[in-house]
């Protein structure tokens, strides 16, 4: 598992690849949550189009994004065209408050409109 981290304009965007676990997702959150801080961004997109694997502590991480991104007064949008990830984003019902896209671009490109 890894990730990696970029800013455009007001945008955070992790790309995230390998396994989303329990392993990682503290250190991930800590370091993202860091980089969203010190920024001062508004919005954060997660790209999950890398994963193989995600777990019930994943959700988490999602949902603990959403709720600081929210109290920003910002958004939170996830990127996903992997079926395996699909399912588990509609199963946990985050696709009721959090919008999906396929590639970052239609993210970005939502978020400037």
């Amino acid at each position: 598992m890894g990730y990696t981290t970029e800013v455009k304009d007001n945008n955070l965007i992790i790309h995230f690849y390998g396994e989303l676990d329990h392993h990682i997702t503290e250190k991930a959150r800590l370091l993202i949550d860091k980089k969203y801080d010190d920024k001062n961004i508004k919005n954060m997109v997660l790209d999950l189009t890398q994963l193989s694997f995600m777990d019930s502590s994943g959700i988490g991480l999602i949902m603990g994004r959403y709720k600081i991104t929210v109290e920003k007064k910002g958004k939170l949008l996830l990127i996903s065209s992997n079926t395996y990830v699909d399912r588990i984003i509609r199963m946990s019902g985050l696709t009721k408050i959090i919008e999906v896209y396929k590639t970052v671009e239609e993210a970005l490109q939502k978020l400037e409109g």
